[in-house]
């Protein structure tokens, strides 16, 4: 009975996730929602997350901020929404870990740097010349200690 009561609710959730929609209204004014429009026509949005679902580590050679080259500080290339960030965020305060964070969002020279690691998705962690994609903290402690 369980497994039929979780299929169900598997079910109706991934019918309910359909995507996202936008269409112009007869005003020319550009709406987006979970639902398309009834009279007017719409097209379905492509939503694409950047932030890691698993973490890789890395050795760099290249690529690192001057304030943290051939040290321990720690880097963290975020942005404001990506809640994988936020719990790094979080851990790092709450541990007393001193860290440099560069919102590339926001900060151009950030987004260049950034770009320079050939970064693909956020979080992108530092220490030194070490690399973490994504975060955990055990992961994390591996690369920091």
């Amino acid at each position: 009975m369980r497994i039929l009561i979780f299929s169900l609710v598997l079910a109706w959730g991934m019918a309910s996730a359909d995507g996202i929609y936008t269409w112009t209204d007869a005003q020319g004014r550009v709406h987006f929602g979970d639902k398309p429009a009834e009279n007017d026509q719409a097209e379905t949005v492509n939503v694409q997350i950047n932030t890691f679902e698993s973490v890789t580590y890395q050795s760099l050679d290249k690529g690192l901020p001057a304030s943290a080259e051939g040290s321990g500080k720690v880097v963290m290339y975020a942005t404001q929404w990506c809640g994988v960030c936020r719990k790094a965020r979080r851990y790092f305060n709450d541990n007393n870990i001193h860290f440099i964070e560069y919102d590339i969002d926001k900060d151009p020279k950030a987004q260049a740097r950034f770009d320079a690691l050939q970064g693909k998705g956020v979080p992108v962690i530092l220490v030194g010349k070490r690399r973490m994609n994504g975060f955990s903290a055990a992961g994390f402690e591996r690369l920091y200690r």
